[in-house]
């Protein structure tokens, strides 16, 4: 039976026990339905030789050799991650359009005597609702933005937010980036579709009826791009804006980036990545207070010189009922202070 999914909050709904992406590796790697298990029926390498095989040969031999191979892959499946699965085990399968791949996966797990559905249209239908959900409808909810300058806890106050059961979107997390110059993390960042792809289902997810708090950002979080409803909705938000005492934030970021502290290549590699927009002077007394394990003051120098001026520059492009929220320090029990402060002007609405 072939399923057409009409919305995103479909998917928490289906009750099936495994939705499995039949698609090869690069192509599941690139994006997939979240939840989805990657039991490809042509590896990377196999999918290609068919495409060849089909234009510079005949589509009746394509069929027939990547017929063969998806049996084979197939087996291997039955014998490997699906070898355990009971009798009432179900599954919901789809590939790129909901053809030949899915199709043919999903008639032999039939046979097992399995229930199995496809997605009608395959991943293509599931992207289309992403694009409509991010590019073509407007931003469902009303939106206040925390901001401050780096290095004023504002991921960490979100997340503390969070569990006040206040409403936030957190966008760094869904991006896997701390969103400045030092903000890579360990893994990369996911592609701009399975951002998407992650944006869109957490957006499924709020209430459009109340307010929901993002951490202010460019319209770029790493590689990452907002999508314009998004962006729009953040540009016209009233902002809190978190604002604490350099040592404090110094503090924090030497604690928050401490698998960059940690990691003097890597750090001396990213500070060296600032030499096109500051003078060779100032870049290497950075690098010197990174090779002195002065942390602290890199941190302070590089708030001063670099990180401050361009977020007063782009605040200055944004300013919409900035109120500030004053601390003097950041460490753990500030933070959930702050939260709570946070929490309470929230409630009686901006």
């Amino acid at each position: 039976m072939a399923l057409t999914l009409t919305s995103l909050s479909q998917l928490a709904t289906l009750g099936v026990d495994d939705i499995i992406d039949v698609r090869s590796p690069a192509e599941f790697a690139e994006d997939h339905i979240p939840g989805a298990i990657n039991l490809p029926v042509l590896g990377d390498a196999e999918r290609a030789k068919v495409g060849t095989i089909y234009k510079q040969d005949s589509p009746f031999r394509a069929r027939k050799t990547g017929a063969a191979l998806v049996a084979a892959n197939a087996a291997r499946h039955l014998q490997g991650p699906l070898a355990d699965k009971p009798g009432g085990w179900q599954a919901l399968i789809y590939c790129w359009r909901g053809g030949q791949r899915s199709g043919s996966f999903a008639s032999i797990l039939s046979q097992v005597g399995w229930r199995v559905d496809l997605v009608a249209g395959g991943y293509k239908a599931y992207r289309s609702l992403v694009v409509a959900a991010l590019y073509d409808a407007p931003f469902p909810c009303p939106v206040v933005l925390l901001g401050g300058n780096t290095g004023t806890a504002k991921t960490a106050l979100l997340h503390r937010l969070a569990a006040r059961d206040v409403q936030v979107l957190d966008l760094e997390g869904l991006a896997h980036h701390r969103g400045s110059l030092f903000g890579a993390m360990p893994g990369g960042q996911p592609s701009q579709k399975a951002f998407d792809s992650a944006l869109a289902q957490a957006i499924s997810r709020l209430d459009p009826a109340r307010v929901v708090v993002v951490e202010a950002e460019s319209s770029k979080v790493g590689n990452c791009r907002l999508p314009p409803g998004l962006w729009k909705a953040m540009t016209a938000a009233p902002r809190l804006e978190v604002v604490a005492p350099v040592a404090a934030r110094a503090r924090y970021l030497v604690t928050a980036y401490a698998d960059l502290v940690n990691d003097s290549a890597r750090l001396a590699a990213v500070i060296d990545r600032l030499r096109g927009t500051h003078s060779t002077e100032q870049v290497a007394a950075w690098q010197a207070m990174a090779r002195e394990c002065a942390f602290e003051a890199l941190a302070a120098s590089l708030m001063a010189q670099h990180y401050d001026p361009r977020y007063a520059r782009h605040r200055a492009r944004l300013e919409h009922g900035v109120e500030g929220v004053v601390t003097d320090s950041l460490d753990a029990a500030a933070l959930e202070r702050l939260a709570d402060r946070l929490a309470e002007r929230l409630s009686t609405g901006l």
